[in-house]
């Protein structure tokens, strides 16, 4: 892989680890607590949903920092080791727990009962985005999944060309 693109993904997942501190710092807490201060009966769900969202960004930061050992292994040409397997495992797992959570979130939502300020449609559009975030969860964690055996298949034939060379 070209060391430009190696390092322009180092940078974009820098970037994104980065906004997704300031994420978990400043705005979730902030939007939260501006929700409840804009409609109180919504305090007793702001510190679990600000908790599930925190998890949630933190996932998605260890799913990063595990492509980017990966990214390294490319960079040295040794991404067709047993190695590579405990990093996308990680990926995957990281992908299934925030899908899991997100899951969660939906179905509090959906049995819950929240109140809401207007005619309920605030409630409509966080089911509506938890469902879909289940969704790409599911089909990420999936296709991950896929990709990691054709990183064994890949694997295995370099093994068995190197024991023929």
């Amino acid at each position: 892989m070209h060391q430009l693109f190696i390092a322009v993904l180092r940078v974009g997942i820098l970037t994104t680890v980065a906004v997704g501190l300031f994420g978990q710092i400043v705005v979730i807490p902030t939007t939260a607590a501006d929700e409840v201060e804009r409609f109180p009966p919504y305090a007793p769900f702001e510190t679990p949903y600000v908790t599930l969202a925190i998890i949630g960004v933190a996932c998605v930061q260890v799913a990063l920092f595990a492509v980017w050992m990966l990214l390294d292994m490319v960079q040295r040409d040794a991404i067709f080791t047993a190695l590579a397997f405990r990093w996308v495992d990680i990926v995957i797992g990281s992908s299934v727990v925030a899908t899991l959570l997100a899951g969660g979130v939906a179905v509090h939502v959906l049995l819950a009962d929240i109140p809401t300020p207007d005619d309920g449609m605030e409630l409509l559009g966080v089911l509506g985005a938890t469902v879909m975030a289940v969704a790409v969860g599911a089909a990420f964690a999936m296709l991950t999944v896929i990709m990691r055996g054709l990183l064994r298949k890949a694997t295995d034939l370099e093994t068995e060309i190197a024991a023929v060379v």
